[in-house]
């Protein structure tokens, strides 16, 4: 929490820290008009593209990990559902058209307040181009993978459990937690 001036949203009055009744965390609190402004987590969408025996990973052309590779993903705008989000993050990244199928793995990330949901989606051709945030769009097969230039623990664990899940012909939504790294 910043004990810098925060301003109301609601009614542009100063704001403060404080916890309030009925609560039990700290919580930006404006004193004029008694609006609440709560800090929740991020979501992130994306989808697993495949075709063929390929998947589609995009390189990042923002940071973070610029240059890196990672699903076509991004945060969930306000009015959108998890499904439109991903299918939208999909076209912006990789200018691609997907059958969007059913959501695959949702990764909590409490140490960035972050949580990423990845759709499993089939290609409905192999014409995609990179969006703006996207040096390159490219399908690769698991054993071209870049794997120590892959972007995120989330994506990497994804990956993982993708190509895992494909030899047994059988992909369960998997529900998991990454940790904090450890101290560098």
């Amino acid at each position: 929490m910043s004990s810098s001036h925060s301003y109301c949203r609601a009614c542009g009055k100063l704001t403060e820290y404080r916890i309030p009744p009925g609560d039990s965390l700290l919580r930006q609190c404006c004193n004029s008009c008694g609006e609440i402004h709560y800090d929740n987590p991020k979501l992130v969408l994306g989808t697993l593209p495949v075709w063929q025996d390929k998947v589609l990973l995009c390189k990042r052309a923002i940071e973070p990990r610029l240059g890196y590779w990672t699903l076509p993903a991004g945060f969930m705008e306000n009015n959108e559902s998890t499904a439109q989000a991903a299918l939208r993050e999909t076209d912006e990244e990789a200018g691609a058209d997907i059958e969007l199928q059913e959501l695959y793995t949702l990764i909590s990330v409490p140490h960035i307040s972050q949580i990423h949901g990845i759709y499993r989606a089939r290609l409905l051709s192999p014409n995609f181009a990179p969006g703006e945030e996207t040096l390159e769009a490219r399908l690769f097969a698991e054993d071209e993978i870049p794997w120590d230039d892959i972007a995120f623990r989330t994506i990497k664990l994804t990956l993982q459990h993708f190509f895992a899940d494909r030899k047994q012909n059988h992909f369960p939504f998997r529900s998991l937690e990454i940790s904090a790294p450890p101290p560098a």
